[in-house]
């Protein structure tokens, strides 16, 4: 049985941690190389970093904060925000990034997949999908989702494996720090047509969250934010209450 994995995500502004609801009214969680280096020390599977501002303020990266960040932890690393070409990977891989995670430049020019999975291998790349449910369907939203695109996220995520993704990042913006579940159906269903792991993001908030989400979403991991980042919910207790209820997870 393959061991599923929980993963604190660093949302980052302006140099700082930030977490806000349905991607807004942000509030100041706290220094992103302090809390890497106690959720590394806490067990965390992997850490995410996404400069949530990078593509609205058309910059890159902040990549010196990258480098301090790797620096202070030995497990996978995963950094978005503001990527767009081979030339931009390179550079966060050489900070000491495992992973990447493109969005909206995935959506502007989906070629771009392709091209990061043929140059640095599909293990790399991970697609992160915001998505909100529209009139009935879910939609992909771009630009910290502050932008709807006319693109199902179901067909999506078929296209962006086919492309090269080796990792689907799928966050329910309905759900996004409301701390009242995971969006348990809908990472169901991705999980059900695409063969590329899933990581579930947007609304953990207690323990029977993230058994539901691995139970009944069938996710491979699951990811949150503020309930790691305001002590809420201990890593270490999460990981045996799952592994409890016969979830295989690794315990250190």
């Amino acid at each position: 049985m393959l061991t599923k994995r929980i993963i604190p995500c660093l949302d980052i502004k302006d140099g700082r941690t930030v977490k806000g609801v349905n991607f807004v009214d942000l509030k100041d969680a706290g220094d992103p190389v302090e809390l890497a280096s106690l959720y590394a020390a806490s067990f965390a599977d992997e850490l995410v970093f996404l400069d949530i501002t990078a593509t609205v303020e058309k910059r890159k990266t902040l990549i010196e904060l990258v480098r301090r960040v790797a620096a202070a932890i030995n497990i996978p690393f995963t950094v978005g925000g503001g990527i767009s070409s081979v030339e931009d990977v390179s550079a966060l891989l050489g900070a000491g990034a495992d992973k990447i995670s493109v969005n909206s430049s995935a959506v502007k020019r989906p070629e771009l997949v392709n091209e990061l999975a043929l140059e640095f291998g599909s293990q790399c790349v991970v697609v992160a999908i915001d998505t909100r449910f529209v009139d009935g369907e879910h939609y992909v939203h771009t630009h910290g989702g502050r932008k709807k695109t006319a693109i199902k996220t179901l067909e999506w995520v078929k296209e962006v494996e086919t492309r090269g993704a080796g990792e689907i990042l799928l966050t329910s913006m309905d759900h996004d720090g409301t701390k009242a579940g995971f969006a348990d159906e809908l990472t169901r269903q991705v999980n059900d047509i695409v063969n590329i792991p899933v990581i579930a993001s947007g609304g953990g908030g207690n323990t029977s969250h993230f058994i539901s989400v691995f139970e009944e979403g069938k996710a491979d991991a699951a990811l949150a934010a503020s309930i790691f980042h305001y002590k809420e919910v201990d890593i270490v207790d999460l990981k045996e209450a799952l592994q409890s209820e016969g979830i295989n997870m690794r315990l250190q």
